[in-house]
């Protein structure tokens, strides 16, 4: 069955026309006459079974529906042409790989080890994305997801990476010579917005009283929080692997244990079949596995 699939005349088209709210500039813009842009809009709306504009005399003005029809067709023209222009700028013979990553593991981890990854595999091209849910994978564009492990994942091919444990850290100008355990009860607490109950699961653990463990700011990304323990905001459970240098350079420090419950499982997840970069995925799979040994060794 043939796909209902608009031309890309119609859709540049209609782009224009929805920018502009008028024919006239549309047909400007695309070097085109005003009854070209007519004809083109007429066509779609012929497919679409339905009007997308509201003609007022001379003026054209978007109804509802091709308001939205209009936000759809921005991003996929928009994406195409990334694409377009990301494939041309490909050197001959090079390969390429997209990965999606979790914001503070890229930016705290993999994106300042990248240089080691190039001068191994200088031909390969590695693309990264910000994910911070799970999602399905095959058809996403992605080659393959640093995540944690998901029943979003269930039937993907996984590779575990490292485990993520979580350490209380903060600027050592918080902290006196008293009890840290008191310390910690006192100090303000900062949170991850999408682990609510994790200073307390951390309190219960390690047999501390915090008499309100849910109390204090929360950020979204561990980035964040890390950030605000820098500052001096107060102390955040973070990812111990994702703070080496801060501790190593005293920005932070942690004379709590680090936790062992509060843990996730990280993976390199990949779909049944991976077509032309299988051969580039393995070589980064290769690289990944060697560099986060040192993320397993941080545990204890």
């Amino acid at each position: 069955m043939r796909k209902k699939i608009p031309s890309s005349a119609s859709l540049q088209a209609f782009d224009a026309a929805a920018r502009h709210g008028n024919f006239v500039r549309a047909a400007n813009e695309l070097s085109l006459t005003e009854g070209a842009i007519s004809r083109q809009i007429a066509r779609l709306e012929d497919l679409l079974n339905c009007k997308l504009f509201d003609r007022i005399g001379s003026r054209v003005k978007l109804n509802p529906v091709g308001v939205r029809y209009a936000h759809h067709v921005r991003e996929t023209l928009d994406r195409l042409e990334r694409d377009t222009q990301y494939i041309m700028s490909l050197p001959e013979g090079s390969k390429s790989l997209d990965i999606a990553v979790l914001p503070t593991f890229s930016s705290r981890w993999l994106i300042p080890r990248l240089n080691g990854f190039k001068d191994l595999y200088p031909a390969i091209t590695l693309n990264i994305a910000a994910k911070t849910t799970p999602f399905i994978l095959p058809g996403s564009g992605f080659d393959a997801v640093i995540h944690f492990e998901h029943p979003a994942w269930t039937g993907m091919r996984r590779q575990f990476l490292f485990q993520e444990n979580l350490l209380p850290v903060c600027n050592p100008k918080l902290l006196t010579n008293d009890d840290v355990n008191r310390q910690l009860n006192e100090l303000p607490r900062i949170h991850r917005r999408q682990n609510p109950n994790a200073w307390l699961q951390y309190a219960q653990e390690n047999g501390i009283l915090l008499d309100n463990p849910a109390q204090g700011v929360r950020y979204d990304l561990h980035e964040m929080a890390i950030a605000a323990a820098i500052g001096g905001q107060g102390v955040a459970l973070v990812p111990q692997g994702y703070v080496e240098h801060e501790l190593s350079s005293g920005k932070l420090v942690s004379p709590w244990p680090v936790s062992s419950c509060l843990s996730k499982k990280f993976c390199l997840i990949k779909p049944t079949e991976t077509g032309i970069n299988e051969a580039a995925l393995e070589n980064f799979e290769r690289w990944l596995l060697t560099e986060t040994k040192t993320l397993n060794s941080f545990r204890t």
